[in-house]
């Protein structure tokens, strides 16, 4: 009969990898979110990223502070009374370089995190859809006034060192930045719409683009219609169809502003109308993108 094998002793060990407890503050959603509102803001102008990607964003930008330098050189070489571009009509003049800034970085603002899947990560935190849309969105609109709201300051800044008088440029600079801010929600939302409807990027900067440059074309051919047959009326409402023209007719109507396109809401009815459309267009651009990462996790 054989003898009971004798039991091998354990060869198993238990090796100390370095983990520890956490002791410090547990930070929730709402620093979260201002993280990724930061993110976002930086990573609009490249920051954080690669040297190709601040290209673009600083090229433009410097498409729009560049001729309001000139502006105050030559206002103050020339001794102008008046600036040569009024504030309030600044952002319209120089709406292609808008159009390219949002067409270009808002969709590295939405469609990497669909493109690459990740968007499931930041839910797994202590985030809601609506904070993320939150951050992303006034991410975006801060990006947006940033790259209208310098060239303004700068306007001033050379008609102030011009010797213009403060009393008369306050008042049209003031406007103008509240216009700027009005500009960045409404053209913020729309373009993270647009872009937040494709993963892939490269269709996203077309459908942007795309999305201004055909609804300006149609505004003004519209417009133009309605001039030819002597409709004043319908023709001030045509500022309805394009995002430039519609924020132009609501500084105009509201705060007192010449109209960058000639002609402003009719009377007090259009103001009113008007700036209902920008709050619904801005409402309905946060509804649709919560309603779009709602949709991409399920």
């Amino acid at each position: 009969m054989s003898e009971p094998s004798t039991p091998r002793a354990p060869t198993g060990a238990i090796h100390d990898i370095g983990y520890r407890h956490y002791d410090g503050a547990r930070l929730g959603a709402s620093y979260i979110r201002r993280s990724l509102f930061v993110d976002t803001l930086r990573g609009a102008y490249g920051l954080g990223r690669s040297a190709r990607s601040k290209i673009m964003p600083f090229l433009l930008l410097g498409v729009m502070v560049i001729p309001a330098v000139v502006v105050g050189i030559v206002t103050s070489y020339i001794q102008l009374s008046s600036l040569p571009i009024g504030y309030t009509v600044y952002v319209v003049t120089f709406q292609v370089a808008v159009t390219v800034f949002l067409g270009s970085q808002s969709p590295a603002v939405t469609s990497r995190d669909l493109r690459f899947r990740v968007t499931a990560l930041y839910f797994s935190r202590p985030l809601s859809r609506q904070q993320y849309v939150q951050a992303k969105y006034a991410g975006m609109t801060a990006a947006l006034f940033l790259l209208m709201g310098v060239p303004l300051t700068l306007l001033l800044a050379g008609a102030l060192l011009a010797e213009l008088p403060l009393g008369e440029q306050l008042p049209d600079y003031l406007r103008a930045m509240a216009g700027a801010a009005i500009y960045a929600l409404v053209l913020a939302g729309i373009s993270l719409v647009v872009a937040a409807m494709t993963p892939r990027r490269g269709v996203g900067v077309a459908a942007v683009v795309g999305v201004f440059l055909v609804l300006s074309g149609l505004q003004a051919t519209v417009r133009a219609m309605a001039d030819e047959f002597g409709n004043d009326v319908f023709s001030g409402y045509t500022g309805l169809i394009s995002p430039y023209t519609l924020v132009d007719g609501v500084v105009a109507g509201l705060f007192g502003a010449d109209s960058s396109v000639g002609q402003g809401p009719p009377g007090a009815v259009g103001t009113a109308v008007f700036s209902a459309v920008v709050v619904l267009v801005v409402v309905g651009c946060y509804a649709a993108l919560v309603a779009r990462y709602r949709k991409a996790l399920s």
